[in-house]
């Protein structure tokens, strides 16, 4: 077990540069009456200056405004995951159908709307934020927002295109990648970060087979012109080439960013969180540690160079994103002030660094871990974990830690449907397949991922209190099952190659049976809904959330919609006709559950954790949400499934909704006691905001819901004290 010293690489001539400037971020320089910044600040800090909502009258809290925001469809799932800003007295947001919109922030009053000019809703994903730039010039002051694979700039006054600003108003996110446009599927759900006249932007691009590459671009705030492109997947002659197969950066996708950007507005530096490479759990065609996939990137906004990196996964086969912006802050050590960088994992993990050298500021070790059984397949020997502080999420599950193991389990893709006449318990299930915590590679007997897909933590992310340096961290506790399944081969070439190409592009979100995860749909009876040609249209070009998978060839589309309406006997392609050049698919994807829908762990099912990272230890750990079918008096609160941040206060008032049981809460900071809670009309499963008005503070959420099977909304709710 090596102990990691010096796991960094940074430009002196920076470095020395850098620490002549003064104080290393500029949380005094920030109007927190408004919300002007996604999660508040460049700093993802989530954090606001008001105080007038405290922890005794938090309690009086009532609706001031809500809006109706719109863009619900009829037998569609949607959702609003929108942390909205607040400039001045406007409050800017996003809907159900991705349409940007202006409200009076005091009374919820709508100013205008934007609607993009995007056909049939095809492929328009999630938007989770905007970015905002101030002009001290001619130029409008603009909103940078995101629909599909455009990215527009909106004249913050009038809710029009800057038609200056790109092609009349809008670039286009796959331009720029070094591979044809039109064969790849870009996105970006996440807001940018901007530094002077520079936009830095991640994507959301495919997890399977034949994705986009992930690469980071900054654009002029003005123009729309790239002014540099920093290689995720590096090409020749560039640093970490070397960690791909020779031609991996032609055809190999993903090792993006989804998450979101911190900013150092002082030293001009971009803290960018990447996600795994494609196809995320099989990696047999990129041997090798994959820089720079998983990492923490520093990198120079001015140039695009990088300053320094930390990869927190080798070689990832489980899906092990970086899901949620990093957290910057001053660490006090020693009576020191030091420039920190704080990274939240799926794992529950908390990687903390010094933001302009890269040095770890806890030690972290390289832990060993056994290869993969799968053919083709090469793990990583290593993996690198923090000593401090603790995981915020439990990391092994036991037959002890089992809360109903004669329970029986739920009937998924993981057990025979043969079974259901006398189904096994979620103890026989738990025995049939591995459970040995963290980088266990997937096998095709089924293995415990856990925490699961979705964390841990989630793309909400961690506030963090720059004045104390205390990080709070909502966290999921669900175990999901993976499986995989070869495909290909002698056994499979008589088969008409559909069912593969769906395995291996369908099967990972909508689950190993096709049968729906969350608020995704499940394809079993997808034929009752939509044509044959509907169906090759939604794959090419995406529809709702789902992005399209432009990069199939017609045979390929045809070939899983016609496997998955039922139709064996139209084409004579075979599976070795495909593009598919991995040898394995997921079969099983999910959740573990038992037959009521409950997880399958003891109880707390979420939690909410206060953690000083001045010291990396707990102040508190509380379970978070309730499952309010759950009647059991030794678990009063069961903690559930959650998704969204949460905001925190000066006067100790720590507001987050994010819940399965769709209630908005507000904590105490200190003490992590609960001071008030609120029924919404659909679940918040959003970052909220808070901002002033006069001598009136405000707490706005948008209550999105359509996640966890909960039904989807589109209102907009503050909160307020009464007059």
């Amino acid at each position: 077990m090596k102990i990691i010293c010096s796991y960094f690489l940074f430009g002196l001539v920076f470095l020395f540069t850098s620490c002549k400037k003064d104080k290393p971020n500029n949380f005094e320089n920030v109007d927190y009456k408004t919300w002007n910044d996604y999660l508040g600040d460049s700093e993802r800090s989530h954090y606001s200056k008001l105080t007038q909502i405290d922890t005794v009258n938090v309690q009086q809290l009532e609706l001031a405004w809500s809006y109706k925001s719109g863009g619900l469809e009829e037998g569609r799932t949607t959702q609003i995951q929108t942390n909205p800003l607040i400039l001045d007295d406007k409050l800017f947001g996003v809907n159900a159908a991705i349409e940007l919109f202006a409200i009076h922030a005091k009374t919820g009053t709508e100013v205008w709307k934007f609607e993009p000019k995007i056909k049939d809703n095809s492929g328009l994903g999630l938007n989770r934020g905007l970015s905002f730039w101030k002009s001290d010039s001619n130029e409008p002051s603009r909103l940078f927002f995101s629909s599909g694979s455009k990215l527009y700039a909106v004249n913050i006054k009038n809710g029009k295109a800057i038609s200056s600003f790109g092609h009349n108003g809008s670039i286009d996110l796959r331009d720029g990648l070094g591979r044809n446009p039109e064969k790849l599927s870009v996105v970006a759900n996440t807001p940018g970060a901007i530094y002077q006249n520079t936009l830095v932007m991640g994507t959301r691009v495919g997890e399977g087979p034949g994705s986009s590459p992930g690469h980071i671009r900054a654009y002029n705030v003005l123009t729309g012109e790239i002014e540099w492109t920093f290689h995720t997947i590096p090409q020749p002659g560039e640093l970490g080439y070397n960690t791909w197969p020779k031609e991996a950066y032609k055809t190999v996708g993903g090792a993006n960013s989804w998450a979101g950007i911190a900013m150092d507005q002082t030293q001009g530096i971009a803290y960018i969180p990447t996600g795994s490479a494609a196809f995320d759990w099989y990696g047999g065609d990129r041997h090798g540690e994959n820089l720079f996939a998983n990492s923490l990137l520093a990198l120079d906004v001015k140039t695009g160079e990088r300053i320094w990196h930390f990869q927190l996964v080798h070689h990832d086969m489980w899906d092990r994103d970086l899901p949620a912006p990093p957290n910057l802050f001053e660490m006090s050590r020693d009576g020191e002030k030091i420039p920190a960088v704080a990274q939240v994992t799926k794992s529950g993990h908390v990687f903390i660094f010094n933001r302009l050298t890269g040095e770890p500021l806890f030690p972290i070790e390289e832990k060993s871990y056994p290869n993969s059984i799968l053919q083709g397949e090469q793990a990583h020997p290593t993996q690198p974990l923090p000593t401090k502080p603790e995981p915020f999420a439990k990391q092994l599950l036991t037959e002890a830690d089992l809360y109903a193991p004669n329970q029986p389990a739920f009937v998924d893709d993981f057990v025979d449907k043969d079974q259901n006449i006398n189904p096994p318990t979620v103890l026989d299930k738990f025995r049939q397949i591995t459970s040995k915590g963290q980088f266990i590679p997937i096998d095709t007997t089924g293995v415990l991922l856990y925490p699961g897909a979705d964390g841990g933590a989630e793309w909400g992310g961690a506030a963090l209190d720059p004045t104390k340096g205390i990080m709070y961290v909502n966290s999921n506790e669900m175990a999901w099952i993976v499986r995989m399944k070869k495909i290909g081969g002698e056994t499979d070439k008589k088969l008409d190659f559909g069912s593969s190409l769906t395995q291996v592009h369908c099967a990972r979100c909508h689950g190993g049976e096709l049968q729906g995860l969350g608020a995704i749909p499940e394809l079993q009876n997808v034929k009752t809904r939509f044509s044959v040609d509907s169906i090759q249209s939604i794959i090419k070009k995406g529809k709702g959330a789902m992005p399209g998978m432009p990069n199939l060839s017609d045979n390929e589309i045809e070939g899983i919609a016609n496997y998955i309406s039922g139709i064996t006997s139209v084409t004579d392609h075979r599976v070795e006709e495909s593009s598919i050049k991995v040898p394995y698919a997921v079969a099983g994807f999910g959740r573990f559950k038992d037959d009521r829908g409950f997880s399958v762990m003891n109880p707390p099912w979420g939690t909410l954790n206060a953690i000083d990272l001045n010291t990396g230890e707990y102040l508190w750990k509380i379970p978070f949400g309730h499952e309010e079918e759950l009647k059991d008096v030794n678990h009063p609160i069961s903690g559930v499934e959650n998704y969204g941040g949460p905001v925190i206060t000066a006067s100790g008032v720590l507001f987050i909704a994010a819940t399965k049981d769709e209630k908005f809460r507000a904590y105490s900071m200190k003490s992590g006691n609960l001071l008030w809670e609120t029924k919404l009309p659909t679940g918040g499963y959003a970052t909220p905001a808070t901002y002033q008005i006069g001598e009136k503070q405000y707490v706005v959420i948008a209550c999105g819901g359509g996640k966890m099977g909960t039904k989807s909304g589109d209102e907009y709710r503050a909160y307020a004290l009464p007059d």
